[in-house]
């Protein structure tokens, strides 16, 4: 078993107005410790991802600035070849010190809500929000290319690498049951 290590564990009190820049370098032992965490992960590590996070207190709170670029290893959703999809993300985030508000009443989220997190302890653990925007980065359903053709409904054949001798074949018509219906 891997352990988890706090390797993005910043001390809230050392943040200044100036800010704090911390380097990113997720190699595959953090790539590790994630797919240990949330095994139904769908991609995999490529290439190292990198980057920079700024810190800095703005009004009592915390300004995060932040940019994380490389590539993950995904499974494309049509044809289910595996892929390298680039990952370059910028990201801000306000994080409020002090605990979360509990309202009563439910209450729709604004965009500014989005960009807000909250940060009760006296450490400040990146390690999620790094994850998160890596998650926002990919899309949802992943493509090895834009004009990927999939796989054959029929034989199960990638199309992209071969023809197959049921493609001739023209698919039943969703409509031809009211067809039949109306001749009878």
């Amino acid at each position: 078993m891997v352990k988890k290590q706090q390797t993005f564990a910043v001390p809230v009190e050392r943040l200044t107005w100036e800010g704090m820049d911390i380097p990113v370098s997720l190699g595959p032992e953090w790539f590790e410790r994630w797919l240990q965490d949330e095994p139904g992960l769908e991609f995999s590590l490529a290439t190292p991802i990198t980057g920079l996070v700024h810190l800095e207190r703005h009004d009592g709170n915390i300004l995060l600035h932040g940019h994380l670029e490389g590539d993950l290893r995904c499974i494309c959703s049509r044809c289910l070849d595996s892929f390298d999809q680039p990952v370059a993300a910028d990201f801000d985030l306000l994080i409020k010190i002090g605990e979360m508000p509990l309202r009563e009443e439910e209450l729709a989220l604004s965009v500014a809500d989005l960009d807000e997190e909250y940060c009760a302890a006296e450490t400040l653990d990146l390690e999620p929000i790094l994850r998160e925007q890596i998650l926002l980065a990919l899309p949802l359903k992943p493509l090895c290319q834009e004009n990927c053709l999939g796989l054959c409904r029929r034989c199960g054949a990638n199309l992209n690498r071969e023809q197959c001798s049921c493609q001739a074949e023209a698919p039943p018509s969703p409509l031809a049951a009211l067809a039949k219906w109306k001749k009878d």
